[in-house]
């Protein structure tokens, strides 16, 4: 779009002024542009490295074998104590009966009344005896049950730390080429953002800010870069009368727009 007649196209500051700056100023604003489009570009990797991702996948799968792991000891352990227990009651159990057999053995019971009792005792302790004894084994199968899925959980939850451990140097090596980058380019920023006139280059962050990043950009080919527009003949006659200090502006997306050998002007 034109501007129309009589439309200022001069671009101004917050305080109404003029801001102009020489070509080589504005050429440095491009190169400050790119930049910054490469620190923009690098903070993104840091937060889209693969490794991430993988990360939060193995803290999700740890906390869950961490669930299922303390689950299993609680399980082990009701299952010793249960074992225990059975133990404990089968033990006297067991002493009564071998005491009533060394009885009858010695024949130390002469009462045949008393006698007949031992012996119906004896054949009512085997019963319960057996009785025990089933559901001990039962306990038993259970608890070795429970300790192999113990042991299993266990050894995932190694393999998961392991994994863990290696995703993490991996991500820790790249954070760190990534960070020597970032060092590189912030170096590379200080040293251009002072050949830019301060209010050229306040103007710049305030376009870049609401402009993803994008404050200047470069007019190639009769076309902006940053919008990709192709400029109209009639603004770009505007274009190639402007002094070669007057700072524009692309009609279309408003970033500061810088003229090169490669604009077609």
């Amino acid at each position: 779009m034109g501007h129309g007649p009589g439309r200022p196209r001069a671009t101004r500051d917050e305080e109404g002024h003029n801001i102009r700056a020489d070509t080589n100023a504005q050429l440095r604003l491009l190169d400050l542009q790119a930049v910054d489009t490469a620190l923009s570009q690098l903070d993104h990797r840091r937060k889209t490295l693969p490794e991430h991702a993988e990360i939060a996948r193995l803290k999700a799968a740890r906390a869950a074998v961490a669930s299922d792991l303390v689950a299993v000891d609680t399980e082990v352990s009701d299952l010793e104590r249960d074992q225990s227990r059975a133990e404990s009651e089968l033990e006297p159990v067991r002493e009564r009966l071998a005491r009533n057999h060394k009885r009858i053995g010695e024949g130390s019971v002469a009462d045949p009344k008393a006698l007949s009792s031992m012996v119906e005792e004896v054949e009512h302790l085997k019963r319960r005896i057996g009785v025990l004894e089933d559901a001990e084994l039962e306990v038993m199968e259970q608890l070795e049950d429970a300790q192999r899925r113990r042991e299993t959980l266990r050894t995932k939850a190694a393999a998961l730390q392991a994994e863990w451990d290696t995703t993490a140097a991996k991500r820790d090596a790249q954070l760190a080429e990534l960070d020597v980058d970032v060092a590189d380019r912030r170096t590379e920023r200080a040293e251009i953002a002072p050949q830019v006139p301060a209010d050229l280059l306040t103007l710049y962050g305030k376009i870049a800010a609401t402009h993803g990043g994008v404050g200047a950009a470069e007019l190639r080919a009769r076309r902006c870069t940053g919008c990709q527009l192709e400029l109209n003949s009639a603004d770009l006659r505007e274009y190639a009368a402007a002094p070669a200090d007057e700072v524009l502006r692309c009609e279309e997306c408003g970033r500061i727009l810088i003229r090169t050998a490669q604009s077609g002007l």
